[in-house]
């Protein structure tokens, strides 16, 4: 199964899928007449305006926004792109980020636009609106919150869990076990304990999540961003050799040398792209479900702090990730050699005495927490969508145990699974974004 999933993304993220989501990207980069260059303005009404009773504020959906997608795709996903792809996989990931900032404002704005408001006073929107409202295909809509919603379960609670159990058996140095389901002292405890923080948190809804989402994405973020440059400092010599590799090599194929595997221009494309995109989600249109809840009226101003989530977690994050990485394997290659693709991020941290290793831990097992409990919102809204409010917590204990379970289980298919919903979301989006594009203001 594992290998038929392998075979299939790498057919389905072949060249057609990269061309279409790169001119996504451009397009809308031409169409909004380059948002991006708002950034700063987008930045400043990220910070601003006050939440209510059952809405949450721009500055908790961004901090909802960036808890449901930074996780392990910029640590893990980073380090296999690297792996996979070779260095210019970071440009691409980079790229993706910069680019799809303006496909970000795209959804956030067709989500404000067309949301709905509950008997409870809570906004609802997303992309299962805008297809349901604005292209008038309910059809489109159900199968996109279908997909979401299971494939949330996978690749937003599953995925996560099991990413955190393998950050703990790193940090314990204790070799974990290949077998497709690992049941041992060290899974259970794991297990019950993302049971219960991840019940804690969801059972109370947006509220719940938008408070503790404001307060752990900021701390998780500095620290690692610290930790970051202490690598940075350390392999100091070698930055700006790793900055001109990525750039080099995203442009040109490399022959395997040191710690590097062989690479073309498409692999790098490939890798990089699709990592990109399970980072910020950009195109996938997921994020937008968390933007409809933002209070407020003036929906150009709510897309622009709303689309600062893809630079922050893509453009800054996941770049820096990447430098480390590069710059950690031409300071040591032959041990880089040796590194399992998904196990290079904790190669890289390993060079920062004493500090490296718990704070990639800790990196690794709150940037997974936080896209639990972020994910949760969108995946819960997207099977309330399909299958009506009074199921929604039937949908939050599937959630929790799935996050619990998923520590004891075998994570390559899981990843390979992630990549294939990414294309079930990003192709019925996209037709609509391109539907409904002069409705974007």
């Amino acid at each position: 199964m594992t290998a038929f999933m392998t075979e299939l993304n790498g057919y389905l993220w072949g060249f057609p899928m990269i061309a279409f989501l790169l001119f996504t990207h451009l397009f809308f980069t031409y169409k909004t007449k380059f948002v991006q260059k708002k950034l700063l303005r987008g930045i400043k009404l990220s910070l601003k305006g006050d939440s209510t009773q059952s809405n949450i504020s721009p500055f908790q959906t961004l901090c909802t926004t960036l808890a449901s997608t930074l996780g392990t795709g910029n640590i893990i996903g980073v380090a296999t792109a690297v792996g996979l792809g070779g260095a210019g996989a970071v440009f691409w990931c980079f790229i993706t980020g910069i680019l799809g900032m303006a496909t970000m404002y795209c959804e956030s704005f067709l989500s404000l636009k067309y949301r709905v408001k509950s008997a409870d006073g809570r906004y609802k929107g997303g992309p299962m609106y805008y297809m349901t409202k604005g292209m008038r295909s309910r059809k489109t809509g159900i199968f996109y919150g279908l997909c979401a919603s299971l494939g949330g379960l996978i690749t937003g609670s599953a995925l996560q869990g099991n990413a955190i159990t393998t950050a703990l058996y790193g940090f314990l140095k204790v070799p974990k076990s290949h077998s497709a389901f690992d049941i041992n002292i060290i899974t259970l405890v794991t297990a019950l304990l993302v049971i219960i923080l991840t019940a804690f948190v969801i059972m109370g809804g947006v509220k719940s999540v938008g408070n503790v989402c404001q307060i752990i994405v900021p701390f998780m973020a500095i620290v690692y961003i610290l930790a970051s440059i202490g690598v940075l400092i350390v392999n100091g010599e070698y930055v700006v050799d790793a900055v001109v590799l990525i750039i080099k090599s995203a442009f040109s194929p490399q022959a395997a040398v040191g710690g590097f595997v062989g690479s073309s221009v498409m692999s790098a494309c490939r890798f990089g792209i699709s990592r990109g995109l399970f980072s910020n989600e950009a195109g996938a249109g997921t994020t937008a479900v968390v933007s409809a809840a933002a209070e407020g009226k003036n929906f150009g101003k709510l897309s622009l702090g709303a689309m600062t989530a893809a630079f922050w977690d893509t453009a800054v994050m996941c770049s820096v990730t990447g430098i480390i990485i590069v710059s950690a394997m031409l300071a040591n290659p032959q041990a880089a050699a040796d590194s399992a693709p998904e196990m290079l991020a904790s190669f890289a941290f390993d060079t920062l005495p004493i500090f490296g290793r718990p704070v990639l831990f800790f990196g690794l097992v709150t940037f997974a927490f936080s896209t639990i409990i972020g994910w949760s919102y969108i995946g819960e809204n997207c099977f309330s969508f399909v299958f009506g409010e009074k199921r929604v917590r039937t949908y939050r204990l599937l959630w929790i145990a799935m996050a619990g379970v998923s520590v004891m289980l075998n994570s390559e298919l899981m990843w390979s699974f992630a990549d294939t919903v990414n294309i079930l979301l990003v192709l019925p989006n996209t037709v609509s974004l391109y539907k409904l594009r002069n409705e974007i203001e």
